[in-house]
């Protein structure tokens, strides 16, 4: 589990395709969490819960992508030189200054428009994505977008627009955010917990709805008992 407060911006420095996935190598440069990470520690690239493989040596971090991965994020287009935002895990006792993210990425988004007035202080990104993914965004509500917890400023028609303070643009990789980029995009887990039994629930009521429709009516039945 993470917040979605970004720790550290790391750096692709290995891509290596392989038939069962691909081998990612990420430069943490002056991450504190470099020195003690160890192998078999989970940590969030690009918003994707990734394993550590191995001891990091100079502080290269080294991942093993799976095929299910790729096909559901955006790892797969990474090149070396790719700045990508970093977060460990959270503890029990780690201040949840963001949402809960799982790190488990609901699919990938498209910039669809990036409004800047220079000065960072009202910097919007529109964000297309799936009709999968619509139905749990909420204005107000949480979303993560490349690692980053954020709140949606607005919900659109295709999906929702975010509004960016200075300190976000800072410490993390959104502020390189051009129209037509592909976005990692994980759904708030609470939206899909509460809808997940909205529609359990609803399917419930028209099972039950049917069985009584083909059931015969006791009425129906007395009659032609006589």
């Amino acid at each position: 589990m993470f917040t979605g407060l970004v720790q550290a911006v790391g750096r692709v420095c290995e891509v290596v395709v392989r038939p069962q996935g691909m081998r990612l190598g990420v430069d943490v440069g002056s991450w504190g969490y470099g020195r003690k990470a160890k192998a078999g520690d989970s940590v969030s690239v690009a918003g994707v819960c990734l394993t550590v493989v191995g001891k990091p040596v100079r502080g290269v971090f080294l991942f093993d992508v799976v095929l299910e991965t790729l096909d559901k994020t955006r790892l797969g287009s990474l090149r070396v030189g790719e700045r990508v935002n970093l977060e460990h895990a959270a503890t029990a006792s780690t201040l949840m200054g963001g949402h809960i993210v799982q790190g488990h990425v609901d699919g990938v988004g498209r910039v669809a428009k990036v409004q800047t007035d220079g000065g960072g202080e009202d910097w919007r990104v529109w964000v297309e994505v799936g009709k999968g993914m619509r139905e749990y965004l909420v204005s107000k509500g949480s979303v993560c977008v490349e690692g980053v917890s954020l709140t949606i400023a607005g919900v659109t028609v295709k999906g929702f627009w975010i509004a960016l303070i200075p300190t976000t643009l800072a410490v993390t990789t959104l502020a390189e955010l051009a129209k037509g980029d592909s976005v990692n995009v994980e759904v708030d887990v609470v939206a899909k917990m509460v809808m997940g039994r909205r529609i359990t629930t609803e399917t419930q009521r028209a099972q039950r709805k049917a069985r009584r429709a083909t059931r015969p009516s006791k009425r129906k039945s007395k009659l032609k008992s006589k």
